[in-house]
């Protein structure tokens, strides 16, 4: 496995820096490596942002994955999923979007795209 190209950014915005969700990031970041190889960028964003007419926040955390000839992004929007206002379901949730995504990416470069077969069709006499 080949490291990255760039250094792994991650940034927190509305919010103090964490140690532990840093950690966590790294954790599931190295874990896309072991799915893709071939990452050449990672950039992960967690905000907190505001409730409107509620106490407390939810996450949003965006991640931007650099690969050969493309750029694959993941940008979950909390919506009024209650279970982003735990930080550490918003990223897990965002990693297994990007891994679903890098999953896919990996298999189109392969050429294994799925494809619908046709139903079969019976002459009528």
């Amino acid at each position: 496995m080949a490291p990255m190209q760039s250094p792994l950014e991650i940034n927190f915005r509305n919010m103090d820096r964490s140690d532990a969700v840093e950690a966590r990031v790294r954790e599931n970041v190295e874990k896309l490596e072991q799915v893709f190889d071939r990452i050449t960028s990672c950039r992960v964003v967690v905000e907190a942002t505001h409730r409107h007419h509620h106490k407390g926040f939810l996450y949003h955390v965006s991640i931007d994955i650099g690969v050969p000839g493309t750029m694959v992004v993941v940008n979950r929007d909390p919506g009024k999923n209650h279970a982003h206002e735990d930080v550490y379901v918003a990223v897990r949730d965002a990693f297994k979007t990007a891994r679903r995504r890098l999953e896919d990416h990996s298999e189109r470069r392969a050429g294994k795209v799925k494809t619908h077969e046709a139903p079969p069709t019976e002459d009528v006499v």
